[in-house]
């Protein structure tokens, strides 16, 4: 058993199955460049404090870069009974550079380290997830850019409501992922804060220049409070709640993918390479992509809950509790990547069924706002206009016809102002192309 770095006031040895419980080193071992980096920037403000000697700080940076290379390669043997990143890494250095490693740990304390650890590793990834969305903004761009001239029913409760352009149909995703980055954006002013040197909790006695640390480590701000440094995991709250609207986007992305792709819709195939076939039914393709994405939603869901609920009763400062913030943090970051990447790749390669999405458009009386518009421009009210249209509506649907298949004589029924015009007025394309108020689906809007 390997001996504790903190195990000088207790009087026999940890339990094996103790140890095993305990152990974080399975999750936490993926935070090593970070714990070494922090580590790193600690030896320096050590040694710009006078605590420990230049070449101390030199010998102690020297190793701990030994320390980076064998774990990025492989070479380094991984122990529960060292619990966490932290304790493997100081127990290694101590073996490579000797007893200077026992100052390392001077004015800190492993409850600002892992929060150390964690900024810094949530930085990272939050600054890729803002990346990868905005990649993900430019596919929605260039897919809507090529298919400018589709045009789609648009539906309401899921049925036929008013024809849109599918261009201006993806710039509605586009719109959520845009605000998704921009969550992003906003938490990474209070994820990039810097809590080494709050110790424990109650701050150090040693002289140490934390503004320093934080420059090394290119923190924008230091806390100004030890004991919210240590027990704050409100960036990590934040990241997943972002997470979590984010899945909702692509759920609602992936829900109509799988619609617009099923025999009932048939708007869209799904590319072969993103799809998978049925172990009995031969005549099978199944949109297994969209689907996955659709069913992790969940799990992200689960992720916030998670450690919502495990932050909910908390007393100040730090408790072993908080060491569960990892798995639910990693997984989500983890899940959150795959999704963006999968569809930056997949989307592209969807091919558009123009002329179905043209006739699914065309039926369902799509055009009956437009017809109470034709009649309020003529000098109707809009709700006398509704209940005109409304009954013409009815008499279409008993002929098995659609409005524009009425002939002018039957749309007179309903009302005089109805002259020859009304059939160009309900156009399709003149239908699109007059929704231009700001945001609508007008050609020269999208």
């Amino acid at each position: 058993m390997s001996e504790k770095l903190w195990d000088g006031r207790f009087s026999e040895k940890t339990s094996r199955s103790v140890e095993r419980f305990t152990s974080s080193i399975d999750i936490d071992n993926r935070l090593y460049p970070y714990d070494i980096e922090g580590s790193i920037a600690h030896c320096k403000t050590l040694a710009k404090a006078g605590i420990i000697t230049e070449d101390e700080s030199s010998t102690l940076v020297q190793g701990l870069g030994v320390v980076k290379r064998e774990i990025a390669h492989g070479d380094f043997l991984f122990d529960d009974a060292l619990e966490d990143i932290h304790m493997h890494i100081e127990t290694r250095l101590l073996q490579e550079v000797g007893k200077v490693a026992q100052k390392l740990h001077t004015a800190r304390s492993r409850n600002d380290q892992v929060a150390l650890d964690v900024r810094m590793f949530l930085r990272d990834k939050t600054r890729q997830t803002i990346s990868n969305l905005t990649t993900l903004c430019r596919t929605l761009i260039d897919m809507a850019r090529v298919h400018m001239d589709v045009i789609m029913p648009g539906y309401t409760h899921l049925q036929h409501a008013q024809p849109v352009l599918f261009s201006h149909h993806l710039m509605a995703y586009y719109e959520m992922f845009k605000r998704d980055r921009d969550r992003f954006r906003d938490a990474l002013e209070r994820i990039d804060v810097m809590p080494l040197g709050a110790a424990a909790l109650a701050g150090t006695t040693y002289p140490i220049d934390r503004h320093y640390t934080a420059r090394l480590l290119e923190f924008s701000r230091v806390s100004p409070n030890s004991m919210d440094a240590v027990s704050d995991r409100d960036f990590i709250l934040e990241y997943l709640a972002h997470a979590s609207i984010c899945m909702v986007h692509f759920s609602r992305l992936s829900e109509e993918i799988i619609l617009w792709s099923s025999s009932e819709f048939n708007f869209i195939e799904v590319p072969d390479a993103f799809a998978t076939g049925s172990s009995i039914m031969p005549q099978k393709k199944n949109p297994d992509v969209p689907e996955l994405v659709r069913g992790k939603t969940g799990s992200v869901f689960g992720d916030l809950l998670s450690v919502l609920t495990l932050m909910k009763s908390l007393p100040l400062a730090y408790n072993r509790d908080m060491q569960e913030d990892k798995l639910p943090l990693f997984r989500s970051v983890d899940t959150l990547r795959n999704c963006i990447e999968i569809y930056i790749r997949m989307l592209p390669n969807i091919q558009v069924d123009k002329e179905r999405m043209l006739q699914a458009a065309s039926v369902g009386f799509l055009n009956a706002t437009d017809l109470a518009d034709y009649l309020v421009g003529k000098g109707m009210t809009f709700r006398k206009a509704h209940g005109c249209v409304g009954k013409a509506v009815g008499m279409a649907i008993q002929q098995g016809k659609e409005l524009n298949e009425l002939s002018l004589k039957e749309l007179k029924n309903f009302s005089s102002l109805i002259e020859e015009d009304v059939f160009s007025f309900i156009a399709m394309d003149r239908m699109i192309g007059r929704r231009t108020s700001f945001g609508g689906t007008a050609n020269q809007n999208v």
